[in-house]
């Protein structure tokens, strides 16, 4: 075999390599997917369960499932990678993916998914008018009582355009935190609450203070 032979069969060697990885990385998420759906409808036996993946070009698989029943549905949604995230550090993860329907049930209202942005202006539109709004709110009744937050728009060189969120009464020690608004738009559009990820946060910047506290 010459060189170019040698190169063609290592280019098709290549190829396959590549090609088994994909469909691996297909039936891998295809079998989280089953998982997960198999999960929410033991949670909910009475309602039918229907689910679709989609693939972010930021954030990866996307799971979404609706649960039906009679005239009544709920979507909700949910990223791959908290999902395994959720899988490895939570004590009871049917117990979480069941509680975001939980509370859509509770509110006696039908929810499809919120229609996705036709322009990156009707996406400017929907964080200022939504999703910000949201965030806010939540953040507000979380830590209103208890701590003054500071919250800002700025621009990060990694993450693009993010809110900030700070708590100016930390002195010493890690103060603020940076989440990108494509991630809170995504969680908006899969109907999840945007002020859990900044709630959280900001509760690890209190809790590192306390622990600081208490070690000092």
């Amino acid at each position: 075999m010459d060189e170019k032979e040698l190169n063609a069969a290592e280019g098709n060697d290549n190829g396959t390599n590549a090609q088994d990885e994909g469909n691996n990385l297909d039936e891998q998420v295809q079998a989280w997917f089953n998982m997960v759906k198999e999960i929410i409808g033991q949670q909910y036996p009475d309602y039918e369960v229907e689910g679709q993946i989609a693939l972010h070009p930021n954030y990866g698989h996307l799971f979404a499932f609706r649960i039906k029943k009679e005239d009544m549905f709920y979507t909700c949604g949910f990223m791959l990678t908290e999902l395994i995230r959720v899988f490895q550090n939570n004590g009871n993860p049917p117990l979480w993916l069941a509680s975001f329907f939980y509370d859509m049930i509770q509110a006696g209202e039908s929810r499809p998914l919120p229609n996705p942005p036709a322009s990156e202006e009707e996406a400017n539109q929907i964080l200022q008018e939504k999703v910000l709004p949201l965030v806010m709110q939540g953040v507000q009744e979380e830590f209103s009582e208890a701590e003054q937050v500071y919250v800002d728009l700025d621009t990060n060189e990694q993450l693009g355009p993010v809110l900030e969120l700070g708590i100016p009464s930390i002195k010493d020690g890690p103060n603020t935190c940076a989440i990108p608004l494509q991630y809170l738009l995504t969680m908006y559009m899969l109907n999840r609450d945007p002020a859990e990820h900044a709630v959280q946060n900001l509760s690890k910047i209190l809790e590192a203070r306390d622990e600081t506290t208490a070690q000092a």
